[in-house]
Formats: C-alpha cells, structure tokens, sequence
C-alpha cells in the first residue's frame, strides 16, 4: 500500500474527442496519467544511474577485487 503524502494538482488540455472517448471507456486519466509519469521518472531516473555509473566506470576499474574485500574487511573488524 502507497503511503500517504502532500499531493499538488496537475493539469493538461486534450481536444474534447479524447475526454469523450475516455468517458465512453470508462478510463480514469488521473490514475493513468499518475502511473505513466511515475513510469517516466522511473525511467529517466535509471537512464540518469546509467550515465553515472559510466562515467565512474574509469576510476572503479582502476580499484581491484581484493582491495574492495581488504576494506570491507576492515570496515567489519572495526564496528
């Protein structure tokens, strides 16, 4: 279940045979506008991790293996 939050209203214009149709089907655009823009964020925002991760990939390339464990390691010895 979605936990509640502060919402803000978002409007569009479509030409009135769109609205029509949508009555005639019985299709709520609010749901559906909600979901494909949560789809949209979801997308871009993992496009967004792409180019991140990409643009890391040089300096993670240069540390190895056995250095990640050894700090991890540390890390567990220590806390």
């Amino acid at each position: 279940m979605r936990r509640l939050s502060k919402v803000v209203t978002v409007s569009t214009k479509i030409p009135i045979e769109l609205k029509e149709k949508l009555k005639q089907l019985k299709i709520k655009p609010s749901k559906l506008l909600r979901k494909a823009l949560e789809d949209e964020v979801r997308r871009r925002e993992a496009q967004k991790l792409k180019v991140d991760i990409e643009k890391l990939k040089p300096t993670l390339d240069r540390v190895s293996i056995d250095d990640i464990v050894k700090s991890i390691r540390e890390d567990r010895t220590r806390g």
